[in-house]
């Protein structure tokens, strides 16, 4: 009686799981009905515009439409944890970035799914640069003249972001503690308010992003120095990289955009999916529409090259994040 009952029990775990089980028979169908890409911010930014482009040529390669469907809220988590616990079958897909799957872990305490182990990456096929600028007023017009006046002014320059953790924010943090300069934080609600404060004069300088700062420096508002990625902005392709003018070939500080499937989906339906991004992204005109709102294309790595991708920005950031301090709990 005992064995029985085991063995039922067991065969009931089994039958409650089945569900979840995509056999390779279901992925040679695939796909079997519509396909969803969650997409962790509001309608209209540049991370929905690209995905719109190509959630197009998606449905006509898969032969199924392609929704888009925006969950933005809870620092990128609520489209996370949709996703995360959602069958493991290719039909529903998300688009994360370094603060989801590398950063946030670090600054809150609890999370209801698991960067590290939750998702499987289909695409890494834009990096998202910020733009450090001035305000013109200030004699800074190149890097090291940034670092030189830095390390002098007293009181100390002060940079704008959007809160404590914000990626406009780690990213002047990671420079301070790189080139050993000072620099009052000074957070604003969001990024419109505080690039206009920038081009006023309140605020000395920041990392800011494209969208919301080529205009002004156009306009001569703001002064950009450098991009933080290590290629330079399609954009702005006078300004150059942080890396080539800093004398820090490896400083890097994007986020950027990854396609992802729950864990667990089965391989032969993650690598169609990866050849079909392969194939859609590469796309010149893809490339350009990308570059053409700010962001900087580029040719995916294989899975095993986006884990480790992911894996060494997840170290990166959190060791600057736990060397700062004082993040992790005001979570």
């Amino acid at each position: 009686m005992l064995f029985w009952s085991a063995s039922r029990r067991a065969l009931l775990s089994l039958l409650m799981l089945a569900p979840l089980v995509v056999s390779p028979a279901q992925a040679e169908l695939y796909p079997s009905k519509n396909i969803t890409i969650v997409v962790p911010l509001g309608a209209g930014t540049g991370m929905d515009i690209v995905v719109r482009l190509y959630a197009e040529k998606l449905a006509a390669a898969l032969g199924k439409p392609v929704v888009v469907e925006n969950k933005p809220g809870a620092a990128t988590m609520l489209a996370a944890v949709q996703v995360a616990t959602a069958p493991p079958d290719g039909h529903t897909l998300v688009v994360l970035t370094s603060s989801a799957l590398a950063i946030n872990q670090h600054l809150y305490k609890q999370m209801n799914y698991s960067p590290e182990n939750d998702f499987t990456p289909i695409s890494l096929y834009v990096k998202s640069p910020l733009i450090l600028v001035v305000n013109p007023k200030l004699p800074i017009k190149t890097v090291p003249e940034f670092i030189a006046y830095a390390k002098q002014a007293n009181p100390p320059l002060n940079y704008a972001s959007v809160g404590a953790g914000a990626f406009q924010h780690i990213s002047m943090e990671f420079a301070k503690q790189r080139f050993g300069f000072n620099a009052v934080h000074v957070p604003y609600r969001n990024t419109g308010q505080s690039v206009t404060d920038l081009a006023a004069g309140h605020v000395d300088t920041g990392f800011v992003e494209a969208g919301a700062s080529i205009p002004l420096i156009k306009e001569g508002n703001l002064r950009a120095l450098a991009v933080s990625s290590t290629s330079p902005l399609p954009l702005l392709p006078d300004v150059p990289p942080f890396s080539q003018v800093s004398g820090a070939s490896d400083f890097e500080a994007v986020s950027w955009h990854v396609l992802m499937v729950p864990a667990k989906t089965p391989k032969e339906i993650v690598d169609r999916l990866h050849a079909e991004m392969n194939k859609i992204m590469s796309d010149p005109v893809m490339k350009k529409r990308a570059g053409d709102i700010g962001l900087i294309p580029i040719d995916s790595p294989s899975v095993d090259g986006m884990n480790d991708y992911i894996k060494a920005e997840r170290t990166k950031w959190g060791a600057l994040v736990d060397k700062i301090g004082g993040l992790r709990g005001s979570q």
